[in-house]
């Protein structure tokens, strides 16, 4: 798929307009779910057409096809809960990572998360854009928690929260992007786990 910007190749800018509609706002980003499920090119006209909102309203709500893409592709994902600062970090961590935050959960199939993959691999902007709007904020919690955990003497003195996290889940991301395994088979379950007590490992702080 290729994110057109409009039917001149140029960005859609939002300009001034009463406020957002959420139930417009759905009903777009319907729309430009079911283009993308159909393998199809977005494009404001085909957007239109789709979801039966005027092209006045996608300009409102959204500063460019691509940001709209990357909004699309984030629908039934949530940003986490903060994870508590005080009591067993490790199994905060794990908790947040494994504790029913997989990716198969209901609202963000295995699928979708696969299409997302394909599309922001294909399109720099929109994997920046991706990036920007969605993934970064439901990092925070964990990071958060991981610099707590440096503070609190648990971690390794100079640990990178950032490098930490993008270690952690990365295991995640090599299993259904580079192996082309499913999280619903326990063995790859394991193996994801595995990993995360050996790198926990690496993490802790030497004592004595």
């Amino acid at each position: 798929m290729t994110v057109v910007e409009a039917s001149s190749g140029t960005a859609v800018r939002r300009g001034p307009g009463r406020p957002r509609d959420a139930d417009l706002d759905a009903q777009i980003l319907a729309g430009a779910l079911a283009l993308i499920d159909e393998g199809a090119t977005v494009t404001v006209s085909l957007l239109v057409a789709q979801s039966g909102v005027s092209r006045a309203a996608i300009y409102r709500r959204w500063p460019s096809l691509t940001a709209l893409v990357a909004a699309a592709l984030d629908v039934g994902r949530t940003v986490p809960p903060d994870i508590p600062l005080t009591g067993d970090l490790r199994d905060a961590v794990s908790g947040s990572l494994f504790g029913g935050q997989r990716v198969s959960v209901v609202g963000y199939s295995e699928e979708r998360f696969r299409q997302r993959i394909r599309l922001a691999m294909a399109d720099r902007d929109l994997q920046q854009a991706y990036w920007d709007s969605h993934v970064s904020r439901r990092r925070a919690s964990l990071e958060r928690a991981l610099q707590a955990g440096v503070e609190r003497g648990i971690l390794r003195k100079g640990l990178d929260p950032a490098t930490c996290f993008d270690l952690l889940a990365g295991v995640v991301y090599y299993q259904l992007v580079v192996r082309g395994d499913t999280l619903s088979d326990p063995v790859v379950w394991k193996r994801c786990q595995d990993a995360f007590d050996i790198a926990w490992r690496g993490m802790v702080a030497e004592t004595g």
